[in-house]
């Protein structure tokens, strides 16, 4: 396996994780953490032996946002370059929302920042209830912009504006309460709250799983009308697969379905 400086990243059988490991700067960011997480994150959604990528940070904190250094460098870099380094962000963010695996976040101690656009990203996010989140961004005479989308698909227009505009603090529990993450728990329940979600994740279909991410994707904006056509051939190519048939066989034998891929 491909060795990081940046993260940490390893197979337990099905479950790949990655770990951001810079915890003497709380995992902030800077360009080797972004190349990595993309190029991790890349080679997930291809690794056949993958059905689940669970992400998460080494030390008391999950990741507190872009590594400050970092972004005054960029600042002062020709338009172009620093234009560029922002869009190789971006992408990192879109990497992680892209991947064919499902991704679940374990988040504790801050995500601040980009640590918060890093929560919106995944698939199932998990963060103990006194985990301090923040689109913290204004407090620093800039605008949380690259990860705005996907702030604003997970929680919505009308919260993202508060959180944007005053860049306030708010707990895990707050984060479970908008949507952010699905389930802010007490430390010591943390893990089993992961774990739990992953191994629902494990006993699904590997292909219906990822057709579930398309499809949202593909209706998300459709007009009830419009959705019809397209809803109705995802489904009806989709029960033809072998996947299908032995998930419906497994059911119909009440045994446990032995997925492939």
């Amino acid at each position: 396996m491909h060795r990081y400086q940046t993260i940490e990243v390893a197979a337990q059988g099905p479950v790949l994780h990655i770990r951001l490991n810079r915890p003497e700067v709380r995992n902030a960011f800077n360009g080797t953490v972004v190349s990595e997480l993309q190029q991790a994150f890349a080679a997930a959604s291809t690794e056949a032996s993958v059905r689940v990528v669970v992400l998460s940070g080494n030390g008391k904190s999950f990741s507190a946002g872009a590594d400050l250094a970092w972004m005054q460098e960029q600042a002062e870099l020709p338009k172009e370059r620093n234009q560029e380094g922002a869009e190789r962000m971006a992408r990192m963010f879109l990497s992680i929302a892209r991947c064919s695996k499902p991704v679940v976040a374990r988040i504790h101690g801050h995500a601040l920042g980009g640590g918060t656009g890093l929560t919106a990203a995944v698939d199932l996010a998990f963060c103990t209830e006194d985990c301090l989140f923040g689109l913290t961004e204004v407090k620093l005479g800039i605008v949380p912009a690259v990860i705005s989308p996907f702030v604003m698909q997970k929680i919505g227009v009308g919260r993202a504006r508060a959180l944007f505009l005053t860049g306030e603090r708010f707990s895990g529990a707050e984060a479970q309460r908008i949507g952010l993450v699905q389930r802010a728990v007490p430390e010591a329940e943390l893990d089993g709250q992961v774990q739990k979600a992953v191994d629902e994740l494990l006993s699904a279909g590997p292909a219906a799983v990822a057709s579930s991410k398309e499809l949202i994707r593909a209706v998300g904006s459709l007009s009830l009308e419009d959705a019809i056509p397209v809803t109705s051939k995802w489904i009806a190519e989709l029960r033809a697969t072998p996947e299908a048939r032995e998930g419906f066989s497994a059911f119909l034998g009440k045994r446990k379905p032995n997925w492939i891929g």
